[in-house]
Protein backbone atom coordinates (compact mmCIF):
# COMPACT_ATOMS: atom_id res chain seq x y z
CA UNK A 1 0.00 0.00 0.00
CA UNK A 2 1.15 3.62 -0.53
CA UNK A 3 2.01 5.85 2.05
CA UNK A 4 -1.06 8.11 2.06
CA UNK A 5 0.76 9.55 5.26
CA UNK A 6 3.35 10.98 3.74
CA UNK A 7 3.90 15.28 3.66
CA UNK A 8 2.54 15.80 0.12
CA UNK A 9 -0.76 14.71 1.19
CA UNK A 10 -3.39 16.60 3.39
CA UNK A 11 -6.10 14.30 4.11
CA UNK A 12 -9.34 17.09 4.93
CA UNK A 13 -13.10 16.06 5.39
CA UNK A 14 -15.30 16.50 2.49
CA UNK A 15 -19.23 16.64 3.32
CA UNK A 16 -22.59 16.47 0.98
CA UNK A 17 -23.60 14.26 -1.72
CA UNK A 18 -22.10 13.63 -4.65
CA UNK A 19 -22.81 16.85 -6.50
CA UNK A 20 -21.31 18.99 -3.59
CA UNK A 21 -18.77 17.08 -3.53
CA UNK A 22 -18.02 17.54 -7.00
CA UNK A 23 -18.90 20.94 -7.63
CA UNK A 24 -15.97 21.86 -4.33
CA UNK A 25 -13.13 20.36 -6.63
CA UNK A 26 -14.76 21.79 -9.25
CA UNK A 27 -14.32 25.28 -7.22
CA UNK A 28 -10.81 24.44 -6.45
CA UNK A 29 -11.50 24.03 -2.62
CA UNK A 30 -9.56 20.62 -2.98
CA UNK A 31 -7.08 19.53 -5.15
CA UNK A 32 -8.14 16.23 -5.67
CA UNK A 33 -10.86 14.11 -4.29
CA UNK A 34 -11.36 10.69 -3.58
CA UNK A 35 -15.04 9.15 -3.93
CA UNK A 36 -16.30 5.51 -4.05
CA UNK A 37 -16.17 4.76 -7.73
CA UNK A 38 -20.12 3.18 -7.30
CA UNK A 39 -21.64 5.66 -9.10
CA UNK A 40 -19.42 7.34 -10.70
CA UNK A 41 -18.98 5.62 -14.29
CA UNK A 42 -20.64 7.98 -16.33
CA UNK A 43 -18.87 10.93 -14.56
CA UNK A 44 -15.37 9.35 -14.68
CA UNK A 45 -15.69 8.05 -17.94
CA UNK A 46 -16.77 12.37 -19.21
CA UNK A 47 -13.40 13.53 -16.84
CA UNK A 48 -10.17 12.61 -18.30
CA UNK A 49 -8.78 13.14 -14.48
CA UNK A 50 -10.45 9.94 -12.52
CA UNK A 51 -8.92 6.84 -11.88
CA UNK A 52 -9.40 3.95 -9.53
CA UNK A 53 -7.34 2.53 -6.93
CA UNK A 54 -6.32 -0.51 -6.92
CA UNK A 55 -6.79 -2.59 -3.81
CA UNK A 56 -2.77 -2.66 -3.83
CA UNK A 57 -2.83 1.22 -3.40
CA UNK A 58 -5.76 1.39 -1.21
CA UNK A 59 -7.80 -1.21 0.55
CA UNK A 60 -11.29 -0.35 0.29
CA UNK A 61 -13.59 -0.65 3.48
CA UNK A 62 -14.97 -3.68 4.69
CA UNK A 63 -17.64 -5.26 2.08
CA UNK A 64 -17.53 -2.38 -0.67
CA UNK A 65 -19.17 -3.53 -4.02
CA UNK A 66 -20.77 -6.35 -3.08
CA UNK A 67 -24.70 -6.05 -2.86
CA UNK A 68 -26.61 -8.47 -0.69
CA UNK A 69 -30.55 -8.88 -0.21
CA UNK A 70 -32.54 -9.67 2.35
CA UNK A 71 -35.71 -11.22 2.61
CA UNK A 72 -38.21 -11.70 5.35
CA UNK A 73 -37.56 -15.19 6.77
CA UNK A 74 -41.46 -16.67 6.32
CA UNK A 75 -41.05 -16.06 2.41
CA UNK A 76 -39.56 -19.54 1.52
CA UNK A 77 -40.34 -18.99 -1.99
CA UNK A 78 -38.29 -15.92 -2.23
CA UNK A 79 -35.77 -17.29 -0.70
CA UNK A 80 -35.66 -20.28 -3.20
CA UNK A 81 -36.52 -17.88 -6.22
CA UNK A 82 -33.44 -16.11 -4.89
CA UNK A 83 -31.25 -18.79 -3.53
CA UNK A 84 -29.11 -18.89 -7.27
CA UNK A 85 -27.98 -15.62 -6.83
CA UNK A 86 -25.95 -16.00 -3.69
CA UNK A 87 -22.16 -16.12 -4.73
CA UNK A 88 -20.87 -18.29 -2.16
CA UNK A 89 -17.11 -16.89 -2.84
CA UNK A 90 -18.24 -13.53 -2.53
CA UNK A 91 -20.07 -13.92 0.30
CA UNK A 92 -17.69 -15.24 1.97
CA UNK A 93 -15.09 -12.85 1.15
CA UNK A 94 -17.31 -10.20 2.83
CA UNK A 95 -17.95 -12.39 5.80
CA UNK A 96 -14.39 -12.02 6.44
CA UNK A 97 -13.65 -8.59 5.60
CA UNK A 98 -16.81 -7.12 7.90
CA UNK A 99 -15.39 -10.01 10.71
CA UNK A 100 -12.60 -7.48 10.85
CA UNK A 101 -14.25 -4.53 11.12
CA UNK A 102 -16.49 -5.92 13.84
CA UNK A 103 -13.14 -7.35 15.83
CA UNK A 104 -11.54 -4.02 15.61
CA UNK A 105 -14.90 -2.16 16.85
CA UNK A 106 -15.03 -0.38 13.39
CA UNK A 107 -17.58 2.68 12.71
CA UNK A 108 -17.70 5.38 10.71
CA UNK A 109 -14.96 7.42 13.10
CA UNK A 110 -12.39 4.69 12.94
CA UNK A 111 -10.31 4.38 9.78
CA UNK A 112 -10.56 0.87 8.70
CA UNK A 113 -10.10 -0.99 5.61
CA UNK A 114 -10.71 -4.77 4.98
CA UNK A 115 -10.13 -6.60 1.53
CA UNK A 116 -10.29 -10.49 0.98
CA UNK A 117 -9.87 -11.78 -2.35
CA UNK A 118 -9.67 -15.99 -3.93
CA UNK A 119 -6.07 -16.85 -4.83
CA UNK A 120 -4.84 -20.17 -6.34
CA UNK A 121 -1.54 -21.06 -4.24
CA UNK A 122 0.62 -23.84 -3.74
CA UNK A 123 -2.10 -25.19 -1.11
CA UNK A 124 -4.87 -25.25 -3.37
CA UNK A 125 -7.34 -22.16 -3.87
CA UNK A 126 -6.95 -19.92 -0.36
CA UNK A 127 -9.25 -16.82 0.81
CA UNK A 128 -6.33 -14.24 0.95
CA UNK A 129 -7.68 -11.28 3.44
CA UNK A 130 -5.63 -7.92 4.29
CA UNK A 131 -6.42 -5.11 6.06
CA UNK A 132 -4.82 -1.91 7.64
CA UNK A 133 -6.30 0.38 10.29
CA UNK A 134 -5.11 3.63 11.85
CA UNK A 135 -3.81 3.04 15.41
CA UNK A 136 -5.42 5.27 18.03
CA UNK A 137 -2.59 5.21 20.42
CA UNK A 138 0.17 6.90 17.29
CA UNK A 139 -2.07 9.22 14.98
CA UNK A 140 -0.50 9.04 11.62
CA UNK A 141 0.63 5.51 11.97
CA UNK A 142 -1.14 2.64 9.72
CA UNK A 143 -1.27 -1.19 11.03
CA UNK A 144 -1.47 -3.75 8.30
CA UNK A 145 -1.96 -7.44 8.33
CA UNK A 146 -2.03 -10.06 5.59
CA UNK A 147 -3.11 -13.65 5.98
CA UNK A 148 -4.44 -16.42 3.41
CA UNK A 149 -5.66 -20.15 4.22
CA UNK A 150 -8.28 -22.31 3.14
CA UNK A 151 -11.91 -21.52 4.04
CA UNK A 152 -14.47 -23.95 3.22
CA UNK A 153 -17.50 -22.33 5.10
CA UNK A 154 -19.11 -18.80 5.92
CA UNK A 155 -17.60 -20.02 9.83
CA UNK A 156 -14.36 -20.47 8.42
CA UNK A 157 -14.28 -16.88 7.23
CA UNK A 158 -15.85 -15.08 9.84
CA UNK A 159 -13.04 -16.71 12.33
CA UNK A 160 -10.32 -15.90 9.84
CA UNK A 161 -11.46 -11.98 10.24
CA UNK A 162 -12.14 -12.33 13.50
CA UNK A 163 -8.68 -13.87 14.13
CA UNK A 164 -6.95 -12.63 11.34
CA UNK A 165 -5.72 -9.38 13.29
CA UNK A 166 -2.87 -9.80 16.53
CA UNK A 167 -4.10 -6.73 17.25
CA UNK A 168 -7.77 -7.45 17.16
CA UNK A 169 -7.63 -9.06 20.78
CA UNK A 170 -5.75 -6.01 22.26
CA UNK A 171 -8.46 -3.76 20.42
CA UNK A 172 -11.63 -5.81 21.97
CA UNK A 173 -9.81 -5.35 25.39
CA UNK A 174 -9.45 -1.90 24.86
CA UNK A 175 -13.28 -1.26 24.68
CA UNK A 176 -14.41 -3.32 27.23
Amino acid sequence: MQNWAAPTFRIEPLRGNLDTRLRKLDEGQYVGIVLAAAGLSAWALANASARCFEPEAMLPAAGQGALGLEVRSDRQDLIDALAPLAHQPTWAAVRAERAVSRAMGGSCSMPLAAFAVWRDGQHGRQLQLRAAWGDPEKPGKLITTEEGRAVTSLSDAAAMGDQGSPYAARRRRALT
